[in-house]
């Protein structure tokens, strides 16, 4: 397929790997629990910064985070703090990167009690995708409003109505594709 004949969000029109994240991935509806729960820690670290420079560094996260794999992160100490403070490869932010084991650790702790990280994100929208009108940009609503406060009270940190909202939109959880988007549709559940 030429993408380059098909209409896009604006936002993936500059840089080839906006678009190919654009394309490929952005927007599509993410059921897996582990998938969204990385995403969610991605969307923490872009906090104050620009997604590019996340998704730059998307490979050297998950060689430094073990692959995001909740159970092996859950387990990070100081040791490996310090370790993650010194890899140039990601962004050595200490705040964020303690949120992110203790996002790992509340993740676990869901699925001790048996409660899916999958099934609670999709709770608010009852499993499905909320279409905006394909038309403007917005960087929070009252839903994200109320998923952030939730994930706050579980004691996650870096959730912000704003981030939460973004994450949404990488997720699927709202199809905020710009309504000539050729993605719009093909992301429609």
């Amino acid at each position: 397929m030429d993408n380059h004949a098909h209409h896009r969000c604006g936002w993936a029109e500059g840089d080839p790997l906006m678009r190919a994240y654009h394309d490929e991935e952005w927007g599509v509806p993410q059921r897996d629990a582990r998938m969204l729960w990385e995403m969610l820690m991605l969307e923490g670290f872009q906090a104050g910064l620009a997604w590019i420079i996340v998704l730059r560094k998307r490979d050297a996260f998950r060689a430094a985070f073990a692959g995001f794999d909740p159970e092996k992160v859950a387990r990070f100490g100081a040791a490996d703090i310090e370790r993650l403070m010194a890899d140039p490869g990601i962004i050595r932010a200490r705040a964020k990167i303690e949120a992110t084991i203790r996002g790992a650790r509340i993740f676990c702790e869901m699925a001790q009690r048996g409660e899916s990280f999958a099934d609670f994100c999709w709770s608010f929208t009852d499993g499905k995708v909320v279409a905006s009108d394909g038309h403007g940009w917005i960087s929070s609503s009252p839903l994200s409003e109320r998923i952030s406060k939730e994930m706050k009270r579980r004691g996650f940190k870096f959730v912000g109505p704003t981030i939460v909202y973004a994450w949404m939109q990488a997720v699927g959880i709202v199809n905020d594709h710009a309504a000539h988007c050729f993605r719009r549709s093909e992301v429609a559940l």
